[in-house]
């Protein structure tokens, strides 16, 4: 294992390792807009939600590392303390992309990048009409991390409206996670996309007491055939099947010719029904 003390490398080495790491991380379209009336949008990975009473996102213009100079964005911000934070999905991701260069501070990104610039209802800075999700925002704190090269300035801005594309919408006004197709930044060029194609669902712990991995019978907790992954979905499950609760019986078995039974309701996210395969697919030997 490759062991790294993070005093003992420079700020850019330790961003290609840590922005690969801590990933994938969703984006900030930033528009700002200064005293004078001057716009600016940027985009940002360092962005999530941190709270939802009050509905507080974080987002961090950090210093940037080659040169230690600061961004219009902050900049902005320290005049006027309002954001619309646009969210990002694949359709405009290349748009984002060359939102991202350094324009001087008279240059409007939105006109560069080829988006169109709407109002805000609450506050002074524009939306983003292509992005699917546009957050007004005004700005409780900025809490600066440090002075030197790549230290970050938390933005922390409280949702005041949100605007949601009906085209992301399913038949309860819910956000359809498929539709949305959002995108993720990841360390170097890379960014991952969230589409039907990989999303998954997995079942929240705190809606039952799972009964952990200690009270799986021991031939599901001995058994490689099942991963970590597969395993710890059984013991998310409340009890195990009455017939086979004695879990430290060695004599039991599993049957070979269950368990593709068994991964395929696992990977559907029906562990009760797995469940059922086991028992019916067990042996005393």
């Amino acid at each position: 294992m490759l062991t790294i003390n993070t005093s003992d490398i420079s700020p850019l080495e330790l961003q290609g390792y840590l922005q690969s790491a801590i990933a994938p991380r969703p984006i900030c379209l930033a528009s700002t807009i200064d005293k004078e009336g001057q716009v600016n949008l940027s985009p940002f990975s360092y962005f999530n939600l941190f709270s939802m009473n009050p509905p507080i996102c974080i987002f961090s213009p950090s210093r940037r590392v080659r040169d230690n100079t600061t961004k219009h964005t902050l900049e902005n911000l320290k005049e006027v303390p309002e954001c619309v934070i646009n969210i990002v999905n694949y359709a405009m991701v290349q748009q984002v992309s060359l939102s991202s260069c350094e324009y001087p501070k008279d240059i409007n990104e939105f006109t560069k990048a080829g988006f169109t610039q709407i109002p805000s209802d609450m506050v002074a800075p524009p939306r983003v009409a292509e992005s699917p999700i546009q957050l007004e925002c005004t700005v409780a704190q900025i809490i600066a991390l440090g002075e030197k090269a790549g230290a970050g300035n938390l933005v922390l801005a409280e949702i005041k409206k949100i605007h949601i594309a009906e085209s992301v919408l399913n038949a309860q006004n819910k956000i359809d996670q498929a539709k949305l197709d959002l995108v993720a930044r990841l360390g170097g060029d890379w960014y991952a996309r969230i589409n039907e194609q990989n999303l998954f669902e997995v079942t929240k712990p705190n809606t039952q007491l799972g009964m952990g991995f200690d009270d799986l019978p021991k031939f599901i907790r001995d058994y490689a055939g099942l991963t970590s992954n597969e395993k710890a979905q059984l013991a998310n499950c409340t009890t195990v099947p009455a017939s086979l609760a004695q879990n430290e019986n060695d004599n039991i078995q599993l049957m070979p010719a269950s368990i593709e039974a068994i991964k395929l309701e696992l990977a559907n996210n029906n562990a009760q029904n797995a469940w059922t395969i086991i028992e019916k697919s067990t042996s005393h030997q």
